[in-house]
C-alpha cells in the first residue's frame, strides 16, 4: 500500500509522525503527500482555529488526489474535536493521541459508510505510550520524547485539553532509548516534550530534568545532547552550570518569553514578569557566553496597544537573545484569550510581526558574525539542498552552517573554519584536521 503522511504543528507532532511511519514502513511504501496514494494520514494541530481549517483543507486535497483513497486524521484536532473531524466529507477514520495500535489497525481496514472514531479520555492518561527512536525527515539528530502533556493554563493555549496533564517517561526507559539510539549510530539526541521542564515531577520517586540530563551526559553514550523549549521558571542554576561544565550537553537554550510586557504576560497567565526573564538571561549569558539563546514571541495578543508593542520591541532588543520564533496571535475556540476584548486587527499584527522578525534576524546575524574567523565542530545533516548540493549542519551552539558534500558527510562531525555569512547561513572551509573529507576544493559554502 502507498501511504502519504503530512504533519501540522510542532516538533512533537513531527516526532509522532516519525514514529507512525517507522511502524508502517516495514509493510508499506511512503510517497510525498502531493502524490497519488492509497491512504492519506493527516497529523493535525489545533493550536489555532486556522490550524483546524488547514486540516480540513488537507482532507479535501487528499480526496482530490485520489477519491478512492482512505483518509485518516489523527493528532490534536482529532483528539479535541473528534466528532467535528469525523463529519468532514472524505474522512474515513479519526484517531486521537496515543492510540497507535488503533491507527495501525485502521490503515489495514476497509472504510465503512461513516467515519470510525478511536479517541480516549486524555485526562486519564498517566503514561507516555508513544515512544520511538527515530530522526525527523532530513535530520541526523534523533528526537527523543521524554514527556507529554502540560499542567499550565496559559490563556491562549488549548494544548492541556488536547494532551492532558504532564507525565514523564521513567529514567530507566529513557536510558534504554538513548542506548538504542547510540547503537543505531546517532551522535546527537534532542530531548523533547510538550512541557519539558516539568519532566519527572509526576514520577515516584520524583526526579527533575537536570538529573536526567546529567545521567545521560555521564553515560557517554552520545557525543551531543540538546534540549528543546523550556519555560523561564524551569531553568535552574544547576542546569546552566551543568551545561557550562559539560562537553556533551550543547550550549543552546530555547527559553520561551512569549511577551515583553508585564500586563500582557499577566493576561496570558504566564508565571513570571519581564524583570525575572531579563535576570534569568543575564545569568545564563554570564555562565554560557557563547550559547545560542532563543525564544518564542507572540505579537498582537488581545489588548496589546501600539505603545506596548513598541515597549516589547525595545525590551527584546536589549536582551542577549540570538534568535526569535515570532507568532502573530491567532484565536482558538475554547481558550480564555478567545473571549478577551480588544482583539488586534490582522493588518496591525502583520506589521508588528514583521518588525519583530526583522529584529530577530538582526540578532541572529550579529551572533553568527561574531564567530567569523573561528573554527567550530559541525554535525552534518542528512538533507541535501536540491539547488546547491550542499548539506546543512549545526554547531554545538546551534550555528547554522551549509556544507559542500565532497564525500558522504551525513551524520559526521567536521571542523569548519568560518569565513562568510550569507542569507542566515555561515560558510567557510573544512579544517585541515578533517582533510579526509575535503576532496576537491573542500569548500563549506552558504546559500546565495
Amino acid at each position: 500500500m502507498r501511504i502519504a503522511i503530512t504533519t501540522l504543528g510542532c516538533k512533537i507532532n513531527q516526532y509522532d509522525s516519525a514514529v507512525i511511519q517507522s511502524r508502517l514502513e516495514e509493510k508499506h511504501s511512503f510517497v510525498p503527500f502531493g502524490e497519488l496514494a492509497d491512504c492519506y494520514l493527516i497529523n493535525t494541530c489545533t493550536v489555532t482555529d486556522r490550524a483546524d481549517w488547514e486540516a480540513r483543507q488537507l482532507v479535501r486535497r487528499a480526496k482530490r488526489l485520489n477519491p478512492a483513497a482512505k483518509v485518516l486524521v489523527t493528532g490534536c484536532y482529532a483528539q479535541v474535536n473528534s466528532q467535528e473531524v469525523a463529519e468532514v466529507p472524505g474522512v474515513d477514520y479519526v484517531v486521537g493521541l496515543n492510540r497507535l495500535d488503533d491507527l495501525l489497525h485502521f490503515v489495514e481496514s476497509t472504510p465503512e459508510s461513516s467515519a470510525k472514531i478511536a479517541v480516549s479520555d486524555v485526562k486519564r492518561e498517566r503514561g507516555v505510550p508513544v515512544l520511538g527512536t527515530r530522526a525527523l525527515p532530513g535530520h541526523t539528530r534523533a528526537f527523543l520524547k521524554i514527556q507529554e502533556g502540560c499542567n499550565y493554563s496559559c490563556t491562549y493555549c488549548i494544548i492541556p485539553t488536547a494532551r492532558g496533564l504532564s507525565r514523564s517517561v521513567p529514567p530507566g526507559e529513557v536510558m534504554e532509548q538513548v542506548r538504542q539510539l547510540a547503537d543505531a549510530g546517532y551522535k546527537e539526541i534532542v530531548l523533547t516534550g510538550i512541557h519539558l521542564g516539568g519532566y519527572g515531577h509526576d514520577l515516584n520517586p520524583k526526579v527533575d530534568l537536570t538529573a536526567l540530563v546529567e545521567m545521560i551526559a555521564d553515560s557517554g553514550l552520545v557525543s551531543r545532547l540538546r534540549l528543546s523549549s523550556l519555560d523561564p521558571r524551569e531553568v535552574p542554576d544547576r542546569l546552566v552550570d551543568l551545561i557550562a561544565a559539560s562537553d556533551i550537553v550543547c550550549p543552546h537554550l530555547h527559553i520561551c518569553a512569549q511577551a515583553g510586557d508585564d500586563e500582557i504576560l499577566k493576561q496570558m497567565r504566564r508565571n513570571y514578569d519581564t524583570n525575572y526573564y531579563r535576570d534569568l538571561l543575564a545569568r545564563v549569558r554570564e555562565r554560557l557566553p557563547e550559547a545560542a539563546l532563543g525564544s518564542d514571541i507572540i505579537v498582537g495578543f488581545p489588548g496589546e496597544s501600539d505603545a506596548q508593542f513598541d515597549g516589547s520591541l525595545e525590551y527584546f532588543e536589549s536582551l542577549p537573545l540570538t534568535y526569535f520564533h515570532v507568532f502573530p496571535y491567532s484565536s482558538r475556540r475554547g481558550t480564555v484569550a478567545a473571549s478577551l476584548a480588544d482583539h488586534v486587527s490582522g493588518p496591525v499584527k502583520k506589521v508588528h510581526a514583521q518588525r519583530m522578525r526583522q529584529l530577530g534576524a538582526r540578532k541572529k546575524r550579529d551572533f553568527c558574525s561574531s564567530f567569523l574567523g573561528r573554527r567550530v565542530s559541525v554535525l552534518v545533516e542528512e538533507k541535501v539542498d536540491g539547488m546547491t548540493g550542499f548539506r546543512r549542519g549545526f554547531s554545538r551552539n546551534y550555528l547554522p552552517i551549509s556544507v559542500r558534500d565532497s564525500g558522504d558527510l551525513s551524520n559526521r562531525e567536521v571542523t569548519v573554519e568560518l569565513t562568510g555569512l550569507d542569507n542566515g547561513w555561515l560558510s567557510g572551509f573544512i579544517s585541515e584536521a578533517d582533510s579526509e573529507f575535503s576532496a576537491g576544493d573542500g569548500l563549506v559554502a552558504g546559500h546565495s
